[in-house]
């Protein structure tokens, strides 16, 4: 499995988990992962090292987030669609030093497929300002 597809379902379970507001993040992974057979070492470590650090870096992860948006603009008014993405993004480039050019690429792609017409450009705008400031 390519790590873009890896990555692919790992944006799914951050939505998933966006909207659900579930309390159990490990069975909710594993749940996840049973549900999706996905069998590979490589493509489960990933995802729970995703989903977990993002759940551990929320709050920083936010701030970037809300630092990322226009004055009129505030972090609870972007679709789940793009707080997913955006949160992927921030936690691959910050704290896996993932190149934000391929990160950005990536993010900007699943946008176009599963976001809404200008998805893509907002994700892209979000994430240059993002790491222009880091």
């Amino acid at each position: 499995m390519k790590r873009s597809e890896i990555r692919e379902l790992a944006f799914k379970l951050i939505y998933s988990l966006e909207i659900q507001k579930e309390e159990n993040l490990d069975e909710q992974i594993d749940l996840y992962i049973e549900n999706n057979n996905i069998e590979e070492k490589d493509a489960i470590e990933y995802i729970k090292d995703c989903i977990k650090g993002i759940n551990k870096n929320q709050e920083e992860i936010n701030k970037i987030i809300e630092g990322s948006l226009t004055s009129d603009w505030k972090i609870d008014r972007i679709s789940k669609i793009n707080l997913s993405l955006l949160k992927l993004a921030i936690y691959e480039i910050k704290y896996k030093d993932i190149p934000y050019k391929v990160e950005i690429n990536e993010v900007v792609e699943l946008a176009k497929t599963y976001g809404e017409d200008m998805s893509s450009k907002f994700i892209n705008g979000a994430l240059a300002k993002v790491v222009k400031e880091m």
